[in-house]
C-alpha cells in the first residue's frame, strides 16, 4: 500500500525535526519527507491537519500473557491493544508458562506474532533455566532465535554467584541484561512501600532498602565484569542517584520507569484499590517527585508501561492478596504528555522517551522518522480528551488504576510496516 500523510506536525526526536510536513510510505518504507516522489499515487490519504506524526512508540515491558496464561490476555487481544496505544515495537519479558528459556518457544512466539497485526515483538529471554535463579540459559542460542536481552523479570535471583557468571557470559558475547533490582529477602511478603501509609493501612511493606542493596550489587558486578545492564522499572530516589553516580563513572548502565510511578504514589493507596497494587510498589511522593525529575534531566533513559493484564477475579480481592500488575499500552501516551505539560517539558523530548531512547536500548530499527526506514508512525491528537473505561481499552485486561480518569491525547492511526494496522473509529 501507497500511504500519503499529509499536513501533520512531523515530529521526530533523532533528527530533531518540528515541521509541518507530508510523509509518503511505500512498500513498507519511508519514501519522502517533504517532497513527494514524481511518479507517487497513493492508494490512501489520511489528512493530519492538527494531529501530531511521530515515530511508532516503542515499549520495553509488555506482557502478552502467551503462552500459559491466556485466560488473562491473549496475543491478539494484546497486539491490538498495542497498536491502539500508538505502538510499534514492543519487548516482552520472559515470564510466561513455560518460561521463554528455549528457542523453540521463542521462534513459536515470534511466529505467532507475525501472523497477527500489530507491532513488532522483540522477546526478552529468560537469564536462568525455568526462570528458577540456579542454571544458565544457552543465551547464544537464544540469541540466534531472535532475543533481544535477558532478563529475571520479577523472578527471585537470591544467588549472586548466578549474578555475577550471567554478567561475565553476557560481556563476552555482547549480550545485554536487563535486571529490575530487589532484594528478595527484605521485600520478603510486602505489598507496598514500608512507609507510613501501609503502617496505617496494615499492609505488608517492600522497604526502598530491598531496591538499593541489590541496585548495589548489580553495579558493582558491572564494574567487574563489564557487563551492558538495563535496570528496569526503578522507583526509588536513592536508586536514580546511585544510577547517576554509576553514569558519571562510566558504566554501561541504563534504566526505565513504569509510568504509573510518574502519576502515583503510596498516598494513594488510601482507597485500597487493588488495581494499585503493582511491581515494583508505588513509593512515596518525594520518590515519585524525584522520578519526574529524572525523567526531565535525562537521568532516566525510558518511559515504558510495564503492561501487565490481570484477570478480573485476581483484582476483586482484597489489597494484600491481589495479583500484582496493571494494563497500560494505550495510557503509555497519554501519561508521557500528561506529565510532559506538569513539568514543562517540550512535545519533542517527551516523545524521544517512548520512541527512538527505548529503541536504542533494545538495539532494533525503529523509534525515528528517516527516509528509506521502516515506516513504523504514530499519528495522534495531542488535545483530545478522553475517559478510561473497560470500553475504551482494548486490552483485555482492564486493570489499570486509571480507571474512569479523564485523559488528554489519543492515537488516530497507527502504521506498522507501511500499513495501517489501528485507525480510531469517528
Amino acid at each position: 500500500m501507497k500511504i500519503h500523510i499529509k499536513n501533520g506536525r512531523v515530529i521526530d526526536p533523532m533528527s530533531e525535526r518540528d515541521e509541518i510536513a507530508d510523509i509518503f510510505i511505500a512498500a513498507g518504507k519511508i519514501v519522502a519527507i517533504g517532497q513527494g516522489p514524481a511518479d507517487f499515487h497513493a492508494n490512501r490519504t489520511l489528512d493530519a491537519s492538527g494531529l501530531i506524526v511521530c515515530p511508532g512508540l516503542v515499549d520495553l515491558s509488555v506482557r502478552l500473557r502467551e503462552p500459559g496464561f491466556e485466560y488473562k490476555a491473549t496475543l491478539e487481544s494484546e497486539m491490538l491493544a498495542a497498536a491502539a496505544g500508538g505502538i510499534t515495537s514492543l519487548a516482552c519479558p520472559p515470564d510466561t508458562d513455560p518460561p521463554l528459556d528455549e528457542p523453540g518457544l521463542v521462534e513459536m512466539l515470534k511466529f505467532r506474532a507475525r501472523n497477527l497485526p500489530g507491532p513488532r515483538v522483540y522477546p526478552i529471554g529468560a537469564m536462568t533455566q525455568k526462570l528458577e535463579g540456579q542454571m544458565l540459559t544457552e543465551m547464544a542460542e537464544l540469541t540466534e532465535a531472535g532475543c533481544r536481552a535477558f532478563t529475571q523479570a520479577d523472578a527471585p535471583l537470591t544467588d549472586t554467584l548466578v549474578l555475577l557468571r550471567a554478567m561475565e557470559y553476557a560481556a563476552t558475547f555482547g549480550f545485554s541484561l536487563w535486571l529490575r533490582p530487589q532484594d528478595v529477602t527484605l521485600a520478603r511478603g510486602g505489598v507496598a512501600h514500608d512507609g507510613a501509609v501501609a503502617t496505617r493501612l496494615g499492609l505488608p511493606g517492600i522497604p526502598a532498602l530491598a531496591e538499593t542493596v541489590a541496585l548495589a550489587t548489580i553495579l558493582q558486578l558491572a564494574r567487574e565484569t563489564g557487563a551492558r545492564i538495563h535496570l528496569a522499572r526503578l522507583s526509588t530516589r536513592e536508586s536514580i542517584a546511585m544510577v547517576r553516580a554509576a553514569k558519571a563513572q562510566g558504566l554501561a548502565v541504563t534504566c526505565d520507569v513504569a509510568c504509573t510511578h510518574v502519576h502515583l504514589s503510596e498516598n494513594d493507596l488510601i482507597s485500597f484499590d487493588s488495581h494499585l497494587h503493582l511491581v515494583p510498589p508505588l513509593r512515596s511522593l518525594r520518590d515519585r517527585d524525584a522520578i519526574r525529575e529524572a525523567l526531565r534531566d535525562g537521568s532516566i533513559d525510558a518511559l515504558c508501561s510495564d503492561h501487565t493484564p490481570v484477570d478480573e477475579d485476581e483484582k476483586q480481592v482484597p489489597f494484600g492478596e491481589s495479583a500484582p500488575g496493571a494494563s497500560g499500552v494505550e495510557l503509555l501516551l497519554p501519561l508521557t504528555l500528561k506529565w510532559a505539560r506538569e513539568m514543562g517539558v517540550p512535545l519533542m523530548r517527551a516523545l524521544d522517551l517512548i520512541s527512538w531512547k527505548p529503541s536504542q536500548i533494545l538495539g532494533v530499527s525503529g523509534g525515528n522518522l528517516s527516509v528509506g526506514g521502516y515506516a513504523d508512525l504514530c499519528i495522534f491528537d495531542e488535545s483530545a480528551e478522553w475517559i478510561v473505561t473497560p470500553k475504551t481499552l482494548a486490552s483485555q485486561g482492564d486493570n489499570t488504576p486509571f480507571l474512569d480518569h479523564p485523559m488528554q491525547g489519543r492515537v488516530r492511526y497507527t502504521v506498522i510496516d507501511g500499513h495501517i494496522d489501528f485507525e480510531a473509529p469517528r
